[in-house]
């Protein structure tokens, strides 16, 4: 036992982030002030606690030792033996074992969650765990219900977790059931968010379509109270629409001659700035008759900047070109999206040739909250109908959601009819129907599950998938045009 108790105080020593783990339980960050070990007539007891529990167990043993792990063997309640982990969360090893606790820990406190609100139902399945083969993602724990023949997908975002991506995840687990279920008719999904973040998953629920499924949104409290959810309680939007200024009539005199380089694009912003770009990079903005430059930090043009504003462009160019020889090159590699994007408003009638090519409008209602991995453009038809076109240069499970999300704010704006009073699409009657939803991407970037989520998208949603050439970047070719969930042949 001496030697026992040596290996967990050396190992304790030479952990910069030391941490108790019992499976099931909470992690336990560990310091001086509340750990103990106790050895008295050939018994070694362990004791930690913090301000809600007191763990004591009996240490018989050792099993593995590494850097970042030690794991023990120890004496529960009626002489039943049990693991315990001594774990360094500073190393990669230990911070690994240490969110794998928290998502069983979180997994047992949704089994909770289900047995108060499925008092009735047998819970078939609960898990945590992977599924790469059908993209069940272990950061959202999933249940499957069971009464008679009759079923229910669940399943839960964690506190720490992305709460707007549950949603994803929980159509193709609702998805997944149902081809394996064969005898059972899985009803619907129920989602679990934690409270306070309802807001994402209910506008979502909202366009879905309720003949596919039956869809059930609950929160949870730190207390673990949790309360049914109303997707229309939820429908009013936080988003707003601001003004579309026209550029200054001066804006290009003083800088023509940067604005006329080759390869050079401009696009007008709808606040009057103008984005001088390069293939997608913007290396400088006209604001009234001035400009700032820089890929980095910006500066203030002068005239004698003009040498050198015209080898930034220069360099821009010869990286960012489809003819580059060094694919590896940040520049090169920098932004495909934005890249795409360029591509895009060059050749927009090759997407669909009902589209008017001016004007075109980008991030338009903004979105707060950083980045989302996608660009939209809002494009409008010879018919005055609106188009939102959600561009993705590599395979993302969550576009089709993303998506929805930019074309709920863009529909709430054009129900209101604050396009045209703010100045956008100026001379056209624009048509009070819902906005067309194009997803743009390389053919073979759709990410296997899209199909499967749009599915469920309410039929009112007018959704067309494009997909590309793979040498996007020397123009666009149109491989394939999708409806809805309609699956290439």
């Amino acid at each position: 036992m001496e030697q026992i108790r040596e290996a967990i105080e050396a190992f304790l020593k030479n952990s910069r982030q030391p941490a108790l783990l019992e499976p099931g339980e909470e992690l336990l960050p560990l310091t001086e002030d509340n750990f103990a070990l106790d050895l008295r007539g050939g018994r070694l007891t362990l004791q930690a606690w913090d301000r809600t529990r007191n763990l004591t167990r009996r240490v018989t043993g050792i099993q593995e030792t590494t850097a970042a792990r030690l794991e023990i063997t120890v004496q529960r309640f009626a002489h039943r033996e049990g693991q315990l982990f001594l774990v360094d969360l500073a190393r990669r090893a230990g911070a690994d074992l240490g969110r794998r606790s928290a998502r069983l820990v979180f997994r047992e406190r949704f089994r909770l969650f289900l047995r108060r609100q499925f008092p009735e139902w047998k819970l078939a399945e609960l898990s945590a765990e992977a599924n790469l083969e059908f993209s069940l993602s272990p950061a959202f724990p999933r249940a499957f219900l069971r009464h008679g023949q009759h079923g229910w997908a669940a399943i839960a975002a964690p506190p720490e977790a992305d709460a707007a991506a549950v949603l994803s995840f929980g159509l193709i687990w609702l998805t997944y059931l149902r081809a394996r279920e064969r005898r059972v008719a899985v009803e619907g999904l129920a989602i679990y968010v934690p409270a306070g973040h309802e807001r994402a998953a209910a506008l979502r629920l909202l366009c879905l379509d309720p003949a596919a499924a039956r869809f059930e949104l609950f929160s949870y409290s730190e207390q673990d109270f949790v309360t049914r959810i109303d997707p229309r309680d939820h429908g009013n939007l936080d988003t707003r629409l601001e003004p579309c200024r026209r550029p200054a009539p001066n804006q290009l005199e003083t800088w023509q001659r940067i604005v006329s380089l080759p390869g050079v694009e401009r696009v007008v912003k709808h606040d009057g700035r103008a984005s001088l770009r390069v293939r997608g990079i913007e290396f400088a903005e006209l604001s009234g008759g001035g400009l700032l430059f820089g890929l980095g930090e910006r500066r203030p043009a002068r005239e004698h900047h003009a040498g050198e504003i015209e080898r930034l462009v220069e360099e821009l160019t010869r990286a960012r070109s489809p003819e580059a020889e060094d694919r590896g090159h940040p520049l090169y590699r920098q932004s495909p999206e934005a890249w795409l994007e360029s591509q895009a408003r060059a050749q927009i009638e090759t997407l669909d040739a009902s589209l008017l090519c001016d004007p075109i409008y980008d991030q338009v209602p903004a979105f707060a909250g950083g980045d989302r991995g996608i660009l939209d453009l809002l494009a409008a038809d010879r018919a005055g109908r609106l188009t939102v076109v959600e561009l993705k240069a590599s395979a993302d499970l969550h576009l089709p959601l993303q998506a929805l999300d930019y074309w709920i704010r863009v529909k709430w704006h054009l129900d209101r009819n604050e396009f045209t009073a703010h100045g956008y699409f100026p001379g056209l009657l624009l048509r009070p129907d819902p906005p067309r939803l194009l997803l743009v991407s390389p053919s073979l970037e759709f990410h296997p599950s899209t199909e499967t989520i749009l599915s469920y998208f309410a039929p009112a949603i007018e959704v067309e998938r494009i997909g590309l050439a793979a040498d996007w970047r020397r123009g666009l070719q149109v491989m394939f045009r999708l409806r809805g969930a309609e699956r290439p042949e």
